[in-house]
């Protein structure tokens, strides 16, 4: 009989450990917030009512850079089947006082590519935070880029060319849930109280449903990070005017989506000279560093002292465009979400315009995706 309770008592020890175990792993996990979130970003406070720090460039970027990474760990919880217990994406809202009230499936597939966060008013009384922080927006839609896991992939690759050939993503069914989702933020709360961001393949989503409120006259703050720069397209109009005929040619006989060209309208064109968007690139990410392929003008100024400063006045459209500048890196590194809230970012506010920026800010493209059909 004793020896029967010691048997039992060992095998409860082994139990504990082992659960002990799960619980060190998960709370070890490396997109645990803890673990690779942003070390200096403190949580909202009291004094927040006083000197908001949402004012400040640098931690508006870093928190809406975590936001992101959100939507990206919703997506992965959901493959990996985790609870609320142990659950990583809500470690990346919750110190901010933000909330979820609306996450964006792809129907296809099931996956999560977006979702609505919202000031959490209820968290913010329980420590004391009356008001919400003078700058914070009040709702933020945040689009995540390409997952390389087997339940998602394909229609995250199926978008990423769609873009490199048409230099477009109108023709997705995810363009359009986006493009919903942040018009109703835009309905419920007014433009000038949301903001939209993104990061690859999620930043090309967030320009471009941006850029669609912008001809309409609705400006919403934009927070791009890594948005894709690189098509078929461009790359053959830059070999030269042979290329360029021959891509006409080729465009020809593709399906029409139905959609008229309307770049040379005005009116369009004057609106969005009034929407400027913040693009955060990297020079050793292919994806997004011709963004940066202008000489650079301003450059090595202090972003601190230009982050309000008004876009040139000239004919072009323009966009705030911060680039990274550390030495060269390896593309994955370049390109990782990370580097965006990381204590050691070192940005400059290189230029307001180039012709990528131009040309991606015009209305639209003459270069047009054919409609998707809802099976596919």
């Amino acid at each position: 009989m004793a020896k029967r309770n010691a048997e039992e008592m060992e095998a409860a020890e082994v139990a504990m450990d082992g659960e002990k175990d799960r619980d060190k792993g998960e709370d070890d996990h490396p997109y645990a917030f803890h673990v690779s979130g942003p070390r200096n970003v403190s949580s909202p406070n009291w004094r927040d009512l006083i000197n908001s720090s949402w004012k400040d460039g640098n931690y508006k970027r870093t928190v809406i850079a975590c936001f992101v990474q959100a939507v990206y760990l919703l997506e992965l919880d959901r493959q990996e089947n985790r609870t609320e217990e142990n659950a990583l994406a809500p470690k990346w809202w919750i110190p901010f006082k933000y909330k979820i009230t609306q996450t964006l499936v792809d129907e296809r597939d099931g996956s999560i590519f977006g979702a609505i966060l919202e000031w959490d008013r209820s968290a913010a009384l329980a420590d004391f935070i009356l008001i919400r922080p003078s700058g914070a927006p009040r709702a933020v839609l945040a689009l995540r880029g390409t997952l390389l896991k087997s339940p998602t992939i394909r229609r995250d690759i199926e978008d990423d060319l769609r873009f490199l050939t048409w230099e477009s993503l109108k023709g997705s069914v995810r363009f359009h849930g986006a493009l919903e989702a942040l018009k109703l933020i835009a309905d419920r709360y007014g433009s000038s109280n949301i903001c939209v961001a993104g990061h690859s393949l999620g930043a090309g989503f967030a320009l471009q449903v941006g850029k669609e409120l912008a001809k309409q006259g609705i400006f919403v703050e934009a927070h791009l990070f890594n948005p894709p720069s690189v098509s078929l397209a461009m790359s053959l109009r830059n070999i030269g005017e042979k290329a360029g005929f021959v891509w006409k040619r080729f465009k020809s006989m593709l399906p029409s989506s139905g959609e008229t060209e309307v770049e040379k309208n005005t009116t369009i064109t004057i609106g969005l000279k009034k929407w400027v968007p913040h693009l955060y690139v990297n020079n050793s990410d292919y994806i997004c560093c011709y963004y940066n392929s202008d000489p650079a003008a301003g450059e090595g100024e202090n972003p601190a002292e230009k982050e309000n400063a008004p876009p040139p006045s000239n004919r072009d459209v323009a966009a705030k465009l911060f680039v990274m500048s550390k030495a060269k890196q390896k593309f994955l590194e370049a390109h990782r979400l990370e580097q965006w809230w990381s204590d050691d970012s070192q940005l400059q506010l290189a230029l307001h315009n180039s012709k990528l920026i131009t040309r991606q800010l015009k209305s639209i493209h003459s270069l047009q995706a054919p409609q998707q059909t809802q099976g596919n």
